[in-house]
């Protein structure tokens, strides 16, 4: 599993505007919809039933919120580099400034499980997550998320 396999240059925000989480979840929700065929409130409404069970940042200024969909055809994602960091709430009480959101079918199983842990494992490297940060435009963002990947692969 590859992010390439996520996430397409469209679905990537280099300067994502929220003052809260919820209104971080609320644009995510907005734009996965675009991506995915869902309803904007459908994806927000089960995104929040999944903070509810215990917040999906996790830790060193990063969440992936997550949640699965019935009638979704394929695994999608959407990446944002926040503008400014946001309360998320997260396991280490730091704020959050990079989100990945992942939308699975609830059919998927091991592969939404694998997609997480791909995402966890990309977002955990420091040096990954400096260059997101310095970062400043979608195309750019895309590419390292993408390439890093390959590589981390290898």
């Amino acid at each position: 599993m590859e992010i390439s396999d996520l996430l397409m240059p469209t679905s990537v925000v280099a300067r994502l505007r929220a003052t809260s989480k919820k209104q971080a979840l609320q644009e995510l929700s907005q734009r996965a919809a675009k991506v995915s065929g869902l309803g904007e409130r459908q994806i927000f409404s089960i995104l929040l039933e999944r903070e509810k069970l215990g917040s999906t940042g996790v830790g060193q200024g990063v969440a992936i919120p997550h949640g699965r969909f019935a009638g979704l055809k394929g695994l999608h994602g959407v990446f944002a580099r926040l503008d400014q960091p946001i309360n998320f709430e997260a396991v280490d009480d730091q704020p959050v400034d990079l989100i990945f959101l992942l939308l699975a079918p609830e059919s998927a199983g091991a592969d939404h499980l694998k997609a997480l842990a791909r995402i966890s494992r990309l977002l955990r490297d420091k040096s990954m997550c400096e260059r997101l940060r310095g970062a400043d435009d979608p195309e750019a963002l895309y590419a390292l998320l993408t390439d890093s990947a390959q590589s981390h692969a290898a």
